[in-house]
């Protein structure tokens, strides 16, 4: 259960009481996990008694794994049963005690009071790209290229061959060159020469990675010259990518390329739709909570950096010595004042529409998650934690109201269409009687009269 206890602004506090028996329920759960897992000599699994296990466990860690659990589920839930969207929150628990009522207090910070414009008459305008006739042949000779084969030739090089060059010096290395796709100064180098000759290719200064290059010269001998093949486009070139014939891999391919441009056309119509509530959207957005997720990018920007092996202090040194730190900082806090503003437009829209996202729905999505993860639903709970799981029904109540709208945008763009139709229809029937007015004369009867003249 939970109680509001103050509410001031944007921030807000309030206290959840969960009852002893899920406090009970919570205990049995991890005692039970941990009879599984934890393997004591001298016992068969699951029959080793709980003192055993928790001095192998260590004191205080089932105590740990309840909290954490009761935390991870009563937290979220509190939440949107007090309707309160937070930005961010500190949790106080209380003592825990199995056979008592576990009570924790939560501090935080809700979203800024946001008023959006009215979008029900919006018409957007991206559209699906035209697969036509051209598109599809392009995207077959992309495949022919893909496909492509190489034969050596004795012969001066040309655009469109493999060049296997050999570079001089210590750290050469002998690699292939395909010339379509090569660097112009590169393709310029090796045009016209031929097996065995060597060439000197003066490459310009430029920047790799986090270091600048002047400009070089690369001394390289070529080693083997290859022409492409391309396949002929017909059945045996179908059937060599599984496909039983062209008129089959024709028709796939097409299929497939009006399923992308249908999922490119509805993302440019959820962008333009975005864009026009930010757009439309009246809020006082603190600077703290702008600070907040720059921060929170910046962290993220850190840990790719360190999946990559580069120490945050060493990647801000080198920007700093490029003179591109202050730029750097500049663009990050637009990004992070973008996506606050995204996200405040389309929490309210969903709040507008009275969305919601069921428990069972938001267990499904988190299993599903979970899966994609090679994750068990509690570890994905806990690997997220109270604020990530409460961040992550969010996102989904957000992804909903959008969807929603999306939908009701394009039930009203359908209705008006028809509308449209059936009003051309109706005027192109009036336009064109099925009988002549009874001041003409039908085809029928002026042959008549003209006879009836001339006799």
């Amino acid at each position: 259960m939970a109680e509001l206890i103050s509410r001031e602004g944007n921030k807000v506090e309030f206290k959840v009481s969960v009852p002893a028996a899920e406090v009970n329920r919570a205990y049995d759960q991890v005692w039970a996990g941990l009879a599984r897992d934890v393997r004591v000599p001298g016992f068969r699994p699951g029959k080793a008694p709980r003192k055993v296990i928790e001095g192998r466990v260590g004191k205080g860690y089932v105590e740990q794994e309840v909290r954490d659990r009761l935390l991870q589920a009563h937290y979220p839930q509190a939440a949107r049963e007090l309707k309160l969207s937070l930005v961010d929150a500190t949790i106080d628990p209380k003592t825990l005690q199995s056979g008592h009522a576990f009570e924790f207090t939560v501090k935080g910070e809700t979203y800024p009071e946001v008023r959006l414009a009215d979008w029900s008459g919006l018409q957007l305008s991206a559209e699906a790209p035209e697969i036509t006739g051209e598109v599809l042949e392009r995207t077959l000779n992309d495949l022919r290229e893909r496909n492509a084969t190489f034969e050596s030739a004795e012969r001066p090089i040309e655009a469109s061959d493999q060049v296997t060059i050999e570079e001089e010096g210590e750290d050469g290395g002998s690699y292939p060159v395909y010339l379509d796709v090569a660097e112009p100064h590169v393709r310029e180098a090796l045009l016209g020469k031929q097996k065995g000759d060597t060439v000197e290719i003066t490459v310009p200064a430029h920047t790799h990675g986090d270091h600048e290059h002047p400009e070089h010269t690369v001394t390289v001998k070529i080693v083997d010259v290859k022409t492409k093949q391309l396949q002929e486009l017909n059945d045996e070139f179908a059937s060599s990518l599984n496909f039983e014939s062209l008129e089959r891999l024709r028709g796939d391919l097409k299929a497939e390329l009006e399923r992308r441009a249908q999922q490119e056309g509805e993302a440019g119509r959820r962008e333009e739709f975005i864009t026009a509530l930010v757009d439309g959207m009246e809020a006082d957005i603190p600077q703290a909570l702008l600070a907040r997720r720059q921060e929170s990018m910046l962290e993220e920007i850190k840990d790719d950096l360190g999946r990559q092996g580069v120490k945050w202090s060493e990647y801000e040194s080198f920007m700093t010595e490029q003179g591109k730190l202050d730029d750097f900082m500049a663009d990050l806090g637009k990004n992070a004042e973008s996506r606050v503003k995204r996200d405040l437009a389309l929490e309210k829209l969903a709040e507008d529409l009275n969305v919601q996202v069921s428990d069972a729905e938001f267990n499904q999505t988190m299993t599903a998650l979970a899966q994609a993860n090679g994750l068990s639903p509690a570890e994905l709970s806990k690997q997220l934690g109270p604020n990530g799981i409460n961040a992550y029904y969010t996102s989904l109540v957000r992804e909903k109201g959008l969807q929603q709208a999306m939908a009701q945008l394009g039930a009203q763009k359908s209705a008006q269409a028809s509308e449209q139709a059936s009003t051309e229809e109706s005027g192109a029937q009036q336009a064109s009687p099925d009988q002549a007015s009874p001041d003409q004369a039908s085809p029928e009867q002026a042959s008549e009269a003209t006879e009836t003249s001339a006799e």
